[in-house]
């Protein structure tokens, strides 16, 4: 119970005490009534119990009386109400109340030809309860995966997380959870609306809308632009078209700063029809304080694309093998190291990832840059690679790194998205003691080198009778400071639905026993973190194999575990079952299952639910859920 209910009290008894006077001498207001402050007696995790006191003029004719509350301020009898038993004193009982939940509570009192009075507003937070009482009582988040309705500019207070795309997230001092993103929208309603759009979580549930942190092109691009231009002896760029506004990466540095590293992707060509495209660049805003979402100030250039192909830069447009590029600037992620270092990676499409050491102070490049091509190598001081899909390959179709330390586990861990966007998409993860790599997957082959990048983290599926997800990947990975991290992308609804549709996902992550993040296969809605008997394990599960297969929506089957610790249906039958309830680890046919309580969001109604994900033999990927 919070203090101040005390001190209610107390005014309370000392106004009985010392403050009694005669009717004659009271001012009973416009009204004519007075009604004290309520007084909680008790409160349990459901209830509230509450007394108050009114006292009225001799000519006015009282009606019912009782507690009206919400968990808005300043409830009225259009709120939920109850009625209270008494006169002058009267005392009720509100119950079916929300568990470790805020109400505002008033006294009201109804007059005869008056209308209605209300007591003075109190605040009251119901008690946590146990975990099996939360659980009982939980309620799933109730917002549309398909939010084609509610896309409209006019309509952004409602979109929770409508309208992401390649999101970041940071936790700031306030304990809001901020996310930036891509300028992508359902139909572009973010067109003339600023750039790089924020909105704000307490929960990682329920998001409020920002708006954008970028109001124009920054003043900086266009003449960064034709200062190169000019080196490389072409025409000046007249700045005309439409620039991308592409991936933002967000992290606070310390108390009162933090930096956004943010992709700008020039229009145009470089020399004309035919020839390859212009280039990009990556700048940095940097704020005091997200709460101020118009706070952001421009830091300028940072860096550029870089080619080994010196001033031979007359490559066709179509000769995606052959381009003028080596490294791609975009899609920045930053990673301050636990020695303090400041690093950022960067790249997508071309030969592959780059890390590149910033100044710590200003956030800007450690190294001068000088002109971004040279012949035979890019530039050193561009970067240094830690990826490539396929080595010698300058076209290929990987992109939007994360890069992540985990202090439990001693290892950088580097995600990243392969295939198109639309609906193959999916998300690989590797890992390196050094931050330069090299990075290996969970088969211990060499991506820095060109390996096939393993484990596959998340990739198109749909569990049964669903609609299910595709364009699923480009990350951010987070923790909450406790241990807790999470998993955060777009995800995309099928072509047979929508496939422009673009809504925010946030996943918690298990980290295996050897140290390789598991992303959950249903959304975070909160659940209490009950722990999971043997006995709930005995049923139907909906198991997906997630296994790489380009373009494919992977679909979920029947598993059959039985009291008997068989598997009586499915891919794994007549295979033993056991379960680890210390770690909430449920090993079948020798796959370790790592099972967290979720929301079931494809449920109708939602509820919670029973998930797990599993890296098993010949690198295959697992998701599963109890099935209802």
């Amino acid at each position: 119970m919070k203090q101040h209910y005390k001190w209610f009290s107390l005014l309370v008894i000392c106004a009985l005490l010392f403050g009694a006077c005669s009717d004659d001498d009271k001012d009973f207001g416009e009204q004519g009534v007075i009604i004290e402050t309520p007084v909680v007696s008790e409160i349990t995790s459901y209830s509230v119990q509450l007394q108050a006191t009114l006292a009225a003029a001799s000519d006015i004719t009282l009606g019912k009386r009782g507690f009206c509350y919400s968990t808005q301020a300043n409830p009225d009898i259009y709120s939920s109400t109850v009625v209270a038993t008494g006169n002058e004193d009267f005392s009720a009982t509100i119950s079916g109340l929300t568990i470790n939940t805020t109400y505002y509570i008033r006294a009201f009192v109804s007059i005869y030809n008056g209308g209605v009075a209300y007591s003075p507003q109190i605040e009251v937070l119901t008690g946590e309860g146990s975990l099996d009482e939360q659980l009982a009582q939980y309620k799933a988040p109730a917002y549309a995966d398909n939010y084609a309705s509610i896309a409209a500019w006019d309509k952004r207070d409602q979109w929770n997380l409508a309208n992401v795309h390649d999101p970041s997230v940071v936790l700031a001092e306030d304990g809001y959870y901020y996310m930036y993103q891509t300028d992508a929208s359902y139909g572009n309603v973010h067109v003339g609306h600023g750039h790089f759009h924020a909105r704000r979580s307490k929960d990682l549930v329920n998001w409020e809308y920002l708006g954008g942190t970028m109001q124009d092109l920054p003043a900086w691009v266009v003449p960064k632009l034709n200062e190169i231009r000019a080196e490389m002896g072409l025409p000046a760029s007249t700045g005309e078209g439409e620039f991308g506004y592409w991936a933002p990466c967000v992290r606070k540095v310390q108390n009162g700063l933090y930096r956004m590293y943010y992709s700008i992707v020039c229009p145009g060509l470089l020399n004309g029809d035919g020839s390859w495209g212009e280039r990009a660049f990556i700048g940095m805003m940097e704020n005091t304080d997200p709460a101020n979402n118009d706070g952001w100030v421009d830091k300028g250039y940072v860096v550029t694309n870089a080619s080994d192909k010196g001033l031979n830069f007359y490559v066709q447009a179509d000769d995606w093998a052959n381009c003028y590029y080596k490294w791609n600037a975009i899609d920045p992620s930053y990673i301050i190291t636990a020695e303090g270092a400041h690093w950022l990676i960067y790249g997508s499409w071309h030969s592959g990832l780059v890390a590149m050491e910033l100044n710590s102070t200003t956030g800007m490049p450690k190294q001068d840059l000088g002109i971004p091509w040279a012949d035979g190598n890019a530039p050193a001081e561009y970067g240094q690679i830690i990826h490539t899909r396929q080595a010698g390959n300058r076209w290929q179709a990987s992109e939007g790194p994360e890069l992540v330390y985990n202090a439990a586990t001693g290892y950088y861990y580097l995600f990243v998205a392969y295939d198109a966007l639309g609906v193959p998409y999916n998300t690989r993860v590797a890992r390196s003691k050094n931050i330069t790599g090299p990075y290996l997957g969970i088969d211990g082959a060499n991506v820095t080198e060109g390996a096939e990048m393993l484990p596959v983290v998340t990739h198109p599926y749909k569990f049964a009778n669903t609609n299910g997800w595709v364009g699923f990947a480009h990350c951010a990975v987070f923790d909450d400071g406790n241990g807790n991290w999470y998993y955060s992308s777009q995800g995309r609804l099928p072509e047979s639905v929508d496939n422009a549709i673009m809504m925010g996902h946030v996943r918690s992550i298990r980290w295996t026993k050897d140290g390789w993040p598991l992303v959950m296969p249903e959304r975070y809605g909160a659940v209490p973190k009950v722990a999971i008997t043997e006995e709930e394990l005995i049923g139907n599960w909906d198991h997906i194999d997630m296994s790489y297969s380009y373009g494919r929506q992977k679909e979920s089957s029947v598993m059959t575990l039985t009291a008997e610790h068989t598997v009586s249906e499915g891919t794994w039958k007549n295979a033993s079952w056991s379960y680890d309830a210390d770690n909430q680890i449920l090993t079948v046919n020798g796959v370790d299952l790592y099972l967290q309580r979720e929301a079931d969001w494809e449920a109708n109604p939602r509820t919670h639910t029973i998930v797990y994900a599993a890296y098993g033999g010949n690198n295959k990927t697992y998701w599963g859920k109890k099935a209802k």
